[in-house]
């Protein structure tokens, strides 16, 4: 995987030049020396700058998964600076830049290859038209998952014919119908038969496996909103999973949505390049992931963990003051070397988090199927993914598939991708976290996030379309507001 800044900023450069008069622009056009960057080139650049905003960010007080979510589902803990998202508590350049970051690296890149392949555009080509509905889809998700209302039928127009500086907001119900037609509308564009595609350092250009993951992410939509909108949510598993032909979905882990780093900078791991580069030690496995997995035999334990000098794989409790966390550096277990490997990848989605949606959604009564055998194939999964055996023994320990058994597994398999665990756990409730150490100092009035706040860019720049994004909420803009599809 190779990022293009440099070209993508040179080109950019070049595109930004002028000249004297129109006469001399006539003399002097090079076939060489391009005026619109092709897709192929904003590709790359657009799905390494989301992924990996979503997976890591090196930069500190922006880390998304590492810094909050990772710590906030219990996954890893502080042993030091627990004031950078272990206790709740953030800087403002955690949720500013990450708007940002989402914005405009990633939307504005996307829309631009929509734009540029789309009918009539400059580089027509409907395969990278529909890749790209898929990431800002997948991008656009993450926003309202993160934030509540969001600009999004508005969003992106800064630089139409008729700009708009000043979009309003939507609520999370309309930004799920709009990316849930938008994913339909992705998997018909797509096609195995039409134009190749470069660039495409996910899935190297495999047009089927872009058409299973827009359909996967489909489903997830549809099964978060369900209980907020159960017609037209079981319309749309119904549609996807009636008819495997024209709406293909995962079938194993080798479609899974990931990206693949590379050794060479600046395209690794952006947690090699915090803990390895960086020589950031900061963290440690969490008391409740490392109890959890020790509890059930799960050898998942060794890929997510590393034994500490007895051989053991523990952990500390969250929220801890740093003078109590520091005296646990010798016996709590460091995070897995598989996951701080240079190239280990990134991932979006996986053939485990598909068969655990739909192990709920047959739970729920919303699709025909057995909750079992969802359940006991997400979980097969999720160990295969790491080149693991389910123990012998395991399948039954963790019983029958209850919504309560069937959201701990999925916050077992989704190690790594705690956004998307995060979302789930305020969707459910679940898995139910132990009670807060003693000893544990929380900010946000001991609440674990529900959100994230609004950036001050739009405070300062979106401020009439922010107040009423705010009042979609119905609540205040803060870290405690629930968001549309929380089920309780």
């Amino acid at each position: 995987m190779k990022i293009i800044k440099a070209l993508f900023v040179s080109i950019g450069l070049m595109t930004l030049a002028g000249s004297c008069t129109s006469e001399f622009d006539e003399m002097n056009v090079s076939p060489n020396d391009p005026t619109a960057i092709s897709p192929q080139y904003l590709l790359p650049y657009a799905l390494e700058a989301s992924v990996d905003r979503y997976w890591g960010v090196r930069t500190r007080f922006e880390r998304l998964n590492l810094d909050g979510a990772m710590c906030w589902m219990q996954y890893l803990t502080r042993n030091i600076y627990s004031n950078e998202g272990d206790n709740y508590e953030v800087s403002v350049g955690f949720y500013t830049n990450n708007w940002k970051g989402f914005f405009n690296d990633a939307q504005v890149n996307y829309q631009r290859i929509i734009a540029l392949a789309g009918p009539g555009g400059k580089f027509e080509n409907a395969n990278y038209e529909g890749v790209a509905l898929v990431m800002r889809s997948w991008v656009f998700s993450l926003l309202a998952d993160v934030y509540g209302p969001i600009p999004y039928t508005e969003a992106l127009k800064g630089t139409a014919e008729s700009p708009n500086y000043t979009p309003v907001y939507d609520p999370v119900e309309t930004v799920y119908a709009g990316l849930l037609k938008d994913l339909k509308t992705a998997n018909e564009k797509l096609s195995v038969t039409g134009p190749a595609i470069a660039g495409d350092i996910l899935y190297g250009g495999d047009i089927l496996k872009w058409k299973k993951f827009a359909n996967s992410l489909r489903l997830r939509l549809a099964n978060r909103q369900a209980v907020k909108k159960s017609a037209e949510s079981k319309a749309v598993m119904a549609e996807i999973l009636g008819n495997a032909t024209t709406y293909p979905v995962f079938t194993s882990n080798a479609d899974n949505a990931k990206l693949t780093n590379s050794a060479v900078l600046p395209s690794n791991n952006e947690w090699h390049q915090v803990m390895i580069q960086d020589g950031r030690t900061d963290w440690n496995i969490s008391k409740t992931l490392a109890d959890r997995l020790n509890e059930l035999g799960d050898s998942r334990i060794t890929v997510y963990a590393q034994p500490n000098k007895a051989g053991k794989y523990e952990g500390h409790a969250n929220g801890l003051p740093d003078a109590v966390a520091t005296a646990y550096l010798g016996t709590s277990s460091l995070l897995g070397t598989y996951f701080t490997a240079p190239t280990a990848p990134a991932v979006i989605m996986t053939f485990s988090e598909l068969n655990l949606i739909l192990a709920e959604a047959a739970a729920d009564g919303d699709i025909t199927g057995s909750a079992q055998t969802y359940l006991e194939k997400g979980i097969t999964a999720s160990f295969d993914q790491y080149g693991l055996t389910v123990p012998a023994g395991y399948l039954a320990k963790v019983g029958t598939a209850t919504k309560t058994t069937i959201m701990e597994q999925k916050w077992i398999s989704l190690f790594g991708q705690a956004i998307e665990a995060w979302t789930e756990y305020r969707r459910t409730g679940l898995p139910v976290l132990p009670a807060k150490d003693s000893r544990s100092v929380f900010s946000n009035d001991g609440v674990l996030p529900t959100r994230l706040k609004y950036p001050t860019s739009e405070y300062s720049l979106n401020k009439v379309s922010l107040d009423k994004g705010i009042s979609l909420l119905g609540g205040a803009d803060d870290m405690k507001s629930k968001l549309w599809w929380v089920e309780k």
